[in-house]
């Protein structure tokens, strides 16, 4: 179980460098333009992310800062952004590489952001945490298409294989 959720974390550091990359080659007003997604805009859908893993890590360590609401904007600029994404990364690499397969199956016990405790175990909120993740950023990847990248990178979990083979 171990092996897989630090393939995911690593998966998570590179599609998410890869969804930047492309960010950053928009102007700014096709960055926050609202088009419809669920958060909005391309900056709103990655604060979005930025967000969620934060809360979700701070349950997990009992560290780190979050904000309650789900479509806060935590940083108005591409480039914070994108600097404290690269360290959620980080935290959540060196999070699950702390993990042992044990640790990983026994209950967890947290509380959501509208007060309702909930119990599961660990390795069931680890897997949520990477499938909101993919779902998010498939969102933030067709908002790149419809802002006129006719082709941006996939982000499929093979192309990160093949990558480093």
């Amino acid at each position: 179980m171990k092996r897989h959720f630090a393939m995911m974390a690593k998966y998570n550091e590179w599609a998410n460098a890869r969804l930047y990359a492309a960010a950053r080659s928009l102007p700014d007003k096709s960055y926050r333009k609202n088009v419809g997604a669920f958060f909005g805009s391309l900056h709103g859908t990655l604060n979005h992310l930025l967000v969620t893993d934060r809360i979700w890590m701070r349950r997990f360590t009992g560290e780190g800062e979050h904000p309650t609401q789900l479509n806060a904007i935590m940083y108005d600029d591409l480039a914070s952004l994108e600097v404290a994404r690269k360290a959620e990364d980080g935290r959540i690499i060196r999070y699950v590489d702390s993990l042992s397969d044990g640790e990983m199956s026994k209950e967890f016990n947290y509380t959501t952001t509208k007060g309702m405790r909930q119990r599961y175990p660990l390795q069931d909120l680890l897997a949520h945490l990477f499938n909101h993740q993919t779902h998010h950023r498939g969102q933030a990847h067709t908002v790149l298409t419809v802002l006129g990248i006719p082709e941006p990178q996939p982000l499929d979990l093979l192309g990160m294989f093949r990558e480093n083979v």
